[in-house]
């Protein structure tokens, strides 16, 4: 059905000819009925190379992990049963309250970090996106400055109280 459908519009479109705005001066003319038929040409088949990596990769993470799982040593004894940290040995309970700073610098360098990963693009580029780039990009770090300044105002970096 779709196919019919397919051939129907492109026979009552086919007087139409789509010229290319940068190749009308060259004369190349496209046929509108060729272009209607290469569109309907997608099925299920073309995903098979997507479908086929998909199951290879999942095969491979369960293969290594059975494999391993199978082929690996099994002595387990006192020593490699005891919890550590580190290698220390730890000491006293693990569930003590800890400090909200810690945390706070850990999501504030991703958030930095993130911030240096998203100049890549302009770097790569900034010629082709001339001064109105440069400003979109001071605007980007003008954004993250006053960011930074308000950690900074509300002490999340000061680590004595």
């Amino acid at each position: 059905m779709h196919d019919r459908y397919l051939n129907q519009l492109a026979n009552s479109v086919q007087k139409l000819t789509f010229v290319h705005p940068v190749s009308a001066n060259k004369g190349i003319n496209c046929n509108m009925k060729l272009l209607l038929l290469a569109a309907g040409q997608n099925g299920p088949f073309d995903y098979f190379p997507i479908a086929l990596q998909i199951v290879v990769a999942i095969g491979f993470v369960v293969a290594m992990m059975a494999v391993t799982h199978l082929l690996g040593p099994k002595r387990k004894t006192s020593d490699k049963l005891i919890n550590f940290e580190s290698g220390i040995p730890s000491v006293g309970n693990a569930r003590q309250p800890m400090a909200i700073k810690y945390f706070l610098v850990a999501i504030l360098f991703v958030l930095f970090d993130v911030e240096v990963i998203f100049f890549y693009p302009y770097a790569i580029n900034f010629r082709e996106l001339g001064y109105e780039g440069f400003y979109a990009v001071l605007m980007f770090v003008a954004f993250f400055l006053c960011g930074f300044i308000y950690i900074i105002k509300k002490g999340a970096l000061e680590w004595e109280e």
